[in-house]
């Protein structure tokens, strides 16, 4: 049976780890890290993970190893059930079809249909597959921190953790399945003064503990128990991460599932409902909540069940493990040779028994003697096998060298190769090189930052980016890369390089296992040939580029942009990431870095693998300044594709503010004490950043320090509480429970945070989205107000709060034919984000947060048709405090893998009949009442989830005369006095676009003819024509479009397809 290890990933500014993928035709194995940016390397290589069952990380339990991990689960679970809806929808009609071809009997007919007649769905008797996770001490604490926004059903998750372990006499595997063995080497640094076991530090209730089901929900940690001997207690800590394990992945609660409570014990926030009893239908209640001032009526109301993670208000404490974890492993023995001639011999007849006894089993012979095996079988052949060792730093390689495994037969035997997975300058240690030149027999591969180069791990959008650069490299940077790696084995000593078959480790590098160990290099993926994607660029667009250079560097042009009147207008705006739900090959998920002069830098959401974009955009030195200068990061909400970059991010400031040997230092720690009695002094006396969110999210930062220490400890976690509607100076900060802000009665501390922040103020609005989505608006000392509004339906609130903004980056999911799925999903059309832009005031607008659908363009309708609908949120407590923010369902705005696609989005219509500005001619029709839907509040209490219609006169609210609007691409940076150059450039993108059916990286742009594809383009050319690029007649509504058209600047999309987050 052949077997094969593919090296999936090395170090990169893409790919900050080691994955690769073992290959059987039955299974797949994840072995390495499972780092930040392995999904989108994934899509990248077309690489499926869809018979993936087992994950073995190496190494620490820390962010750069397990980054990745929690997309990569949600992934799995979601194409397992996709393929369990296909499965379930196919038994369906194999059962329509026998119901119509067999006659069944009146006792067969009731039991197959039921009494609506239909037919019923059989249970099914399958097994749930499940993913096994194996790494070191504290994986189950870090899914578990998780819970509050990842729920999957379906897909039960175990975790196996391994500390201490020391072979036996027998030597049996770790474990072990029908395809491998694998033996777990846990090494723990020579300096490390921790235990290789993590030990809980208080004492937490388990009464409620002891019958942990799967059907029950999970009471929540208080009040004390006898103390407990640290090993006993350990488990049982273990015990309450797995119960909430077991509850994000595979638990049978359900959203719509409702149940009768006194409304006197109802927990709000809530949804609350009752039971018109004329109609006996379900209907929400609107009458008195609880917390209210008005007297609650003594009824019984039905409220959801709450979801049982959500009860576990606290996990147990934990502390950082340091032990690294490496593997060894093995294909099973392979059985000799068959010898005929042997079984003749004893009597065996040929046929049928010759394969019996081929397949290990006895047979009879002709004179009835047992004829076994082994008497007819070459000699056992063991297993091929191999090696995969991380060593964080110089200080596990001792421990790791001398371990008993290295010279056991039972172990060793067969391994002929070993991928050495080393930090940054291990591979320089005199003793692991003398180790490596002991074992010169084996095949040695090394993934290092020193031994592989920091190519383009995503060819895609890189490629995508060097076409961008050429038409506009102001705009455009080309990504940081360098195709060299730091060392090869010709830069080491004599004696290391008599290493036999040292390699630097590669993407596509296979070691095959069966039937005989081989490393082949004939899959390997090349770096991306650059000179190749500038060599085929489109002449026809390089030329429009030119001129439009030349226009816009005209002193006509350059008179109109010094005369915008803009504050800040140097400060710059930086996209990170402008996909949505999950990464894709074009375009990461949602980051934007905002960089105001004089002020500091800002991030809003830090999607994964945020500082990878960030280090393709700035070199070393650079990047370093954004770190010193970053002074707040923003996180909208808690879906997965909005913050799981921000430990990275944090750990990346902590680094470069403090040092790289600081961040163990507990000297400098302030106490809670101290903080709260004066916190404008904490706030002052040393550099921090502030994380501003809701609670939950301050909440998952503070529960994972437990497993790393990134830098917590100078965070100011500021929970958000927003605005009250019609009242945007409304807002309320608190740090750990204190009240702080920019306008409270405390001067100092209003000074305090001025300083520590660069701003001035900041408003909050609640947006319908999820449970805790938040717009956003921040107002600088120049007047500079920059709004952003996160994932949400357009929201009258955030418009309040964003009025008169500088500056707005609005989400645009859907083009206006899918405005049915915003609705659905709780996403905006590029028509209502610009309609919010509009209704603020806003001076320029950008749009981000595309559909993955979209591939390197998205849809662009503009303000489309005579109506403009800004509405707002609806009941979108469906997700309340007490649901998982992410469900699953189209309410979370995350698609499943069955549902998406990564065909290449047309670009009809790209720019909309009109974006057209008010005048005294065209006022009247451009823009006509529109309905705003809002939640309707009597007072703080009552009636809470219903809503009112507000007319909003769209008159009223005119764009300046000035507006603009763009689009944006991953990588751009734009500078806000720039954005109305981004207009300029779209007949060169269009061009670009038209004439690049086929892209350098070997992607295909697929889903129309090149007829079709022609004349779209052209009637968008139609849209935008004049000037010097072909004018046609427009009218003069058509020409204000244009001056004030969309740029068409957004660059990566992914088709919804292949992986999710």
């Amino acid at each position: 049976m052949k077997s094969n290890i593919q090296i999936l990933t090395t170090p990169t500014a893409d790919t900050p780890g080691t994955a690769l993928l073992l290959h059987f035709d039955s299974k797949r194995y994840i072995v390495g890290n499972v780092h930040e940016g392995l999904q989108r390397s994934l899509i990248q290589r077309g690489k499926r993970l869809n018979k993936v069952t087992d994950i073995f990380l190496t190494g620490k339990t820390e962010w750069k190893n397990t980054g990745g991990l929690i997309g990569v689960i949600l992934t799995l679970a979601d194409t397992l059930r996709s393929a369990a809806a296909s499965t379930a929808e196919n038994t369906k009609l194999s059962q329509r079809n026998r119901v119509s071809e067999e006659p069944l009997s009146e006792k067969e007919s009731k039991e197959e249909v039921g009494a609506t007649g239909t037919v019923q769905d059989e249970p099914s008797k399958s097994v749930k597959p499940t993913l096994t996770i194996h790494g070191s001490p504290n994986i189950t604490h870090t899914l578990a921190t998780a819970r509050r926004f990842v729920f999957r059903k379906g897909m039960p998750v175990d975790v196996n953790e391994i500390s201490e372990v020391r072979g036996t006499e027998d030597w049996h595997p770790t474990w072990f399945d029908e395809n491998i063995k694998v033996w777990a080497m846990s090494v723990e640094p020579d300096t490390a003064s921790v235990q290789s076991q993590p030990q809980p530090t208080r004492k937490r209730s388990f009464h409620d503990f002891m019958e942990l089901t799967s059907d029950g929900p999970l009471p929540s940690t208080t009040g004390e128990i006898e103390e407990l001997r640290p090993a006993e207690q350990y488990l049982r800590h273990q015990q309450i991460r797995k119960g909430v394990l077991s509850h994000m992945f595979n638990s049978d609660w359900r959203l719509d599932a409702l149940f009768e409570t006194p409304l006197e014990d109802v927990h709000m926030p809530a949804t609350v409902f009752v039971r018109n009893p004329e109609t006996r239908k379900i209907e929400q209640y609107l009458g008195p909540m609880p917390g209210g001032s008005e007297t609650l009526p003594k009824i019984n109301v039905l409220i959801r069940r709450p979801w049982p993670g959500a009860l576990i208000a606290h996990l147990p404490p934990t502390k950082p493990s340091y032990t690294a974890l490496s593997y060894i492993i093995r294909n099973h023995p392979q059985r000799g040779k068959f010898q005929p001639q042997k079984a003749i011999a004893l009597g065996v007849p040929k046929g049928r028994l010759f394969g019996e006894l081929t397949s290990g089993r006895s047979v009879a012979s002709k004179d009835g003697k047992t004829v076994f095996p082994e008497q007819v079988l070459g000699p056992t052949k063991p297993g091929g096998g191999l090696a995969v060792v991380e060593l964080p730093t110089d200080a596990y390689v001792q421990n790791l060298i001398t371990r008993e495994e290295w010279k056991v037969p039972t172990v060793i035997e067969g391994v002929e190769a070993i991928v050495w997975i080393l930090g940054p300058g291990v591979i320089n240690n005199q003793n692991l090189q003398d180790f490596m030149a002991e074992l010169s027999p084996m095949k040695h591969i090394v993934s290092s930052e020193d031994c592989c180069s920091n190519y383009l791990a995503l060819d895609s959008a890189a490629a995508a980016e060097l076409r961008l650069h050429q038409i506009d490299s102001e705009r455009y940077p080309i990504p940081i890369h360098n195709n060299q790696p730091v060392h090869t084995p010709q830069t080491y000593s004599h004696e290391f390089k008599a290493v036999r078959q040292w390699i630097p480790a590669q993407r596509g590098l296979q070691v095959q296992l069966e039937p005989a160990v081989l490393v082949q290099d004939n899959l390997v993926t090349l770096p991306l040939d650059t000179a190749k994607v500038l060599r085929e660029m489109p002449k026809d667009a390089l030329y429009l580029a030119r001129a439009i250079k030349h226009e816009i560097t005209s002193e006509k042009m350059q008179r109109e942009l010094s005369s915008q009147n803009l504050p800040s207008p140097d400060s710059e705006i930086i996209f990170l990431g402008t996909g949505s739900a999950l990464p894709s090959k074009y375009r990461n998920v949602s980051g934007t870095l905002l960089r105001v002069p004089g002020s500091g830098s800002y991030l809003f959401d830090a999607g994964e693998n945020t500082l990878g974009q960030l280090s393709r955009i700035y070199n070393q030195q650079e990047l370093l300044e954004v770190f010193r200068d970053l002074r707040m990061i923003w996180i909208s909400h808690l879906h997965a594709d909005h913050h799981l970059g921000i430990t990275s991010i944090i750990k990346a400031w902590y680094k470069a503010v403090y040092g790289d040997n600081n961040i163990e230092d507990k000297s400098a720690k302030v106490s809670l004490t101290e903080q709260l009695m004066d916190p404008a002094k904490v706030m002052l006396e040393q550099r921090r950043l502030f994380i501003a969110s809701d609670e939950a999210m301050n909440h998952w930062l503070a529960e994972y320090a437990s497993v790393e220490d990134f830098g917590f400890e100078k965070l100011v976690t500021l929970n958000v509480w927003a605005a009250r509607p019609g009242r945007p100076d409304t807002t309320r900060l608190e740090w750990n429970g204190a009240p702080v802000g920019f306008d409270t009665i405390h001067p100092k501390l209003n000074q305090a945070m001025r300083t520590a922040t660069g701003i001035t103020k900041l408003a909050a609005a609640n947006v319908p989205h999820c449970h805790g989505s938040k717009g956003v608006a921040i107002t600088f000392p120049s007047g500079f107000k920059f709004a952003y509004s996160g994932d949400c339906r357009p929201s009258r609130s955030f418009t309040e709060i964003g009025t008169g903004a500088t500056v707005l980056l609005h989400e645009a999911t859907f083009d206006d034919e899918l405005r049915g799925d915003a609705h659905a999903k709780l996403h905006s059309t590029t028509s209502e984000a610009i309609g919010v832009g509009i209704a603020m005031g806003a001076r320029r607008i950008l749009l981000t947060h595309f559909s993955q659908r979209y591939q390197k363009l998205p849809v662009m309708d503009g303000l489309s048709g005579p109506d403009l609908e800004l509405e707002d949120e609806k009941d979108t407590s469906v997700v309340d405090s007490m649901a998982p923010l992410d469900t699953g369902d189209p309410l979370t705005g995350h698609k499943s893998i069955g549902e998406m696609v990564e065909d290449d989005s047309t670009l009809t219509d790209l720019l909309g009949p009109a974006l057209r500005k008010p005048t005294r001619d065209n006022t009247k029709d451009d823009f006509p009442v529109a309905e705003i839907l809002t939640p309707y509040r009597s007072n703080s209490n009552s009636r809470p989830n219903s809503t009112r219609v507000s007319k909003v006169n769209t008159t009223r609210h005119k764009p300046a005369v000035d507006t603009k609007i763009g689009v944006a691409f991953d990588y751009m940076r734009v500078k806000v006095k720039d954005i109305a150059l981004l207009e300029k450039f779209t007949p060169a993108l269009l061009k670009l676009y038209d004439q690049s059916p086929h892209d350098s990286d070997g992607m295909s742009d697929e889903g129309e003819s090149a007829g079709a594809r022609s004349e779209r383009i052209n009637r968008v050319k139609t849209k935008i024509g004049g000037g010097k690029m072909g004018r046609v007649r427009q009218s003069d509504g058509e020409r204000n479009a244009v001056r004030n058209g969309v740029g068409l600047f957004d660059d990566h999309s992914k088709g919804e397809g292949k992986q999710a987050t």
